[in-house]
């Protein structure tokens, strides 16, 4: 009788430990919706849920265009307040003149939709389809561009403006076998274990995130030409503790580069701390000016950091604008 009420304490005490494991490794494993990405240049994960916590821009819709007026009408989804993760996969073209200029993206979306309202509208709006692996695909034309989507379950949505079929398919198969934590594609793998831990649950890039910024091969933003090349590596995280907190960290490919770097970057930093009025007048002055006094760039190795708080101000100002 001991035996047996020893045994089956040791049963019980096996099973707490194995799920205590398989929490913890789930902990650390990358969100599904980027498990799910196809192998890509560049990944962007982003939460919304802290972000509608820490502002009220889910109380300012967003202005859409007239074509996506209709799809809200539609579906009923209001994207500022029905969207709760998203991760795009970032495709650099061969042809950056091309309609999807230099960067075609795949997506998942996971949110509160009505699966049923959505694929009516992708059927009304699609001009083929396709069944694959038990799921239809809808192909939609946009602005000049093939854009495949198709529902995963009641709560994702796939979608992809590769001109090929093969990215949404690479989701759908991720999908069918999602069941490990650590499945991916080989960009994850390489990279989200150097994701800061506390920004893992809010907003992360990594690879090369600059693709969309590009302008004559460089990282082009609001008209200044930073010193870093479209295709550099990248990790990019925000983290939330008290302010919202922005890193970007290049990886560099020699300490000389990653010096030269840090040099051209504080100098552009300093010129445009320059240029800035010593006064300000409106709170979206002075947001500006606490993030650029905020801005610090450091060289470790042949990595170059740039940290710096976001106001939440600058959050509120994104939402409410058109």
């Amino acid at each position: 009788m001991r035996r047996r009420t020893r045994y089956s304490v040791l049963v019980v005490l096996s099973l707490f430990v194995l799920l205590a494991i398989a929490f913890v490794l789930r902990s650390y494993a990358p969100p599904d919706v980027a498990r799910l990405l196809p192998e890509s240049d560049a990944m962007i994960y982003i939460n919304f849920k802290p972000i509608r916590a820490a502002t009220d821009f889910q109380k300012h819709p967003v202005h859409p265009s007239p074509d996506f007026q209709k799809f809200i009408d539609a579906t009923g989804i209001r994207v500022e307040r029905d969207l709760d993760r998203v991760a795009f996969a970032l495709h650099r073209m061969d042809n950056p003149n091309g309609p999807n200029g230099p960067v075609a993206y795949s997506e998942v979306m996971e949110g509160h939709f009505d699966a049923k309202k959505l694929s009516s509208w992708f059927a009304a709006n699609a001009t083929s389809t396709e069944v694959y692996a038990g799921h239809t695909i809808y192909l939609i034309p946009m602005e000049g561009r093939s854009f495949r989507v198709t529902t995963l379950g009641y709560e994702m949505v796939a979608a992809s403006n590769m001109p090929t079929p093969e990215q949404i398919h690479s989701i759908i198969d991720r999908h069918a076998a999602s069941a490990s934590p650590f499945s991916g594609s080989s960009l994850l793998s390489a990279r989200y274990h150097e994701v800061p831990l506390f920004s893992r649950s809010l907003a992360w890039g990594i690879g090369h995130v600059g693709l969309p910024f590009s302008e004559n091969g460089k990282i082009t933003i609001a008209g200044v030409h930073l010193p870093l090349d479209a295709e550099t590596d990248l990790i990019v995280s925000l983290s939330y503790r008290g302010s919202l907190h922005m890193r970007i960290e290049e990886i560099a490919p020699t300490e000389a580069v990653a010096l030269s770097t840090r040099d051209n970057l504080a100098t552009l930093l300093n010129l445009i701390r320059g240029v800035m009025p010593y006064s300000v007048s409106t709170p979206e002055d002075k947001s500006t000016h606490d993030f650029l006094n905020s801005l610090r760039v450091e060289q470790h190795a042949d990595r170059v950091i740039i940290t710096g708080n976001i106001p939440t101000e600058f959050l509120e100002r994104i939402s409410h604008s058109p």
